[in-house]
């Protein structure tokens, strides 16, 4: 987890970007949340011949929820800032893997039970529990929530497997080796938010992934998106991050799902704005690549962060992880600064998700 910042690099810069990323996922969440379900027709009939425009009430009648999406991507960040620390205090190289697995188990206990003193209760008790740092983010009630979790990430983490931080990619995972659903993908952006280059994002996202889904195209479009954000992170255009990710794809063997995918993507988006039955050539995004295909699409496709955001989410398939995609690389590219910013005042936990990404920019930033 090495960290190699240029000397002229400006931390004002990073922190915005580590901010943007987790404050816009967490906004495309919770525009794509109430309509996870919906066909295009269903949400036009409910919202008007534009689909949904602004945050909606979810199913519990409030505005801004997140998903399990955002809810796994900030355990992601905790756990990956918790293995800087880690190695910049010890001096132990190596072991994100296992800290990103405790933080996966974290979650986990949030899916469990409805409290964290319930949580606590289960753990004293010995009926349940997690290994390694106690706090954080599992402390938190609002993270309690169970908002449609994927089958692959409960069953996944039900299994103790942690993957190897040099291990070989290209053949199924040992678990759920036939699952490339969105689960992984979705929550995968932090691993470009560590100051590492993009082809040390990719592997760690994608062996990381393997946690839960083994197919090579669930994991390896966790691994692009990771090398998208790394490279946004570090001044590159969507576009030229996006060809960076092809170009380390191509070297992998059972790459060409996920390839295809983006590059289908970009052939959509040099056409300039789709409509969302053009952007639904793509899929419905319950999958990883498609998921990937229109969150970068609809990135590249629309100059505007707002209308970028609502093009990604109003389609028949998994707004709300099409939705944090696209979030999670506009404000990478652009910074929070460059967010709507009525929307990330109503996005729920928004003041925690800040706190963290800045946990996150100075342990991994530039010293």
């Amino acid at each position: 987890m090495s960290t190699s910042w240029g000397p002229s690099w400006e931390t004002a810069v990073y922190r915005a970007r580590v901010r943007g990323c987790l404050l816009g996922g967490a906004v495309g969440d919770a525009l794509g949340y109430p309509i996870e379900f919906s066909s295009l027709d269903a949400v036009r009939a409910a919202h008007g011949p534009r689909g949904i425009t602004d945050l909606a009430p979810g199913p519990a009648g409030a505005v801004g929820l997140i998903s399990d999406d955002t809810q796994m991507t900030l355990f992601t960040a905790e756990g990956l800032r918790q293995a800087h620390e880690r190695e910049r205090r010890k001096g132990i190289g190596g072991g994100w893997p296992r800290l990103v697995r405790w933080a996966y188990e974290r979650w986990l206990e949030t899916q469990r039970h409805e409290s964290p003193e319930a949580g606590e209760r289960a753990r004293s008790s010995g009926d349940a529990g997690y290994a390694g740092p106690r706090g954080g983010l599992v402390d938190e009630q609002w993270l309690y929530a169970r908002r449609a979790p994927g089958n692959a990430c409960l069953t996944g983490l039900a299994q103790d497997f942690v993957p190897d931080p040099y291990g070989e990619l290209g053949p199924p995972g040992p678990v759920n080796p036939d699952s490339k659903g969105c689960g992984a993908v979705m929550r995968s952006a932090p691993f470009g938010l560590t100051g590492a280059d993009a082809e040390t994002a990719f592997g760690m996202a994608a062996r990381c992934a393997q946690m839960t889904h083994g197919h090579p195209t669930g994991y390896y479009a966790a691994g692009a998106l990771a090398a998208i954000v790394a490279c946004l992170v570090a001044g590159d255009s969507v576009e030229g991050a996006v060809l960076r990710a092809l170009r380390l794809l191509a070297r992998r063997p059972g790459h060409e799902e996920t390839a295809a995918a983006l590059e289908q993507a970009l052939d959509l988006a040099s056409a300039g704005r789709p409509s969302p039955e053009r952007l639904e050539r793509l899929g419905g995004g319950w999958v990883a690549e498609e998921a990937l295909a229109i969150g970068v699409c609809s990135a590249l496709a629309v100059p505007e962060a707002a209308d970028a955001l609502l093009l990604s989410v109003n389609h028949s398939g998994d707004s709300d992880s099409t939705g944090s995609i696209c979030g999670n690389i506009l404000g990478a590219r652009h910074g929070d600064h460059g967010l709507p910013h009525a929307w990330v005042r109503q996005v729920e936990g928004r003041d925690r998700i800040a706190a963290l990404a800045d946990d996150l920019a100075a342990e991994c930033g530039p010293r």
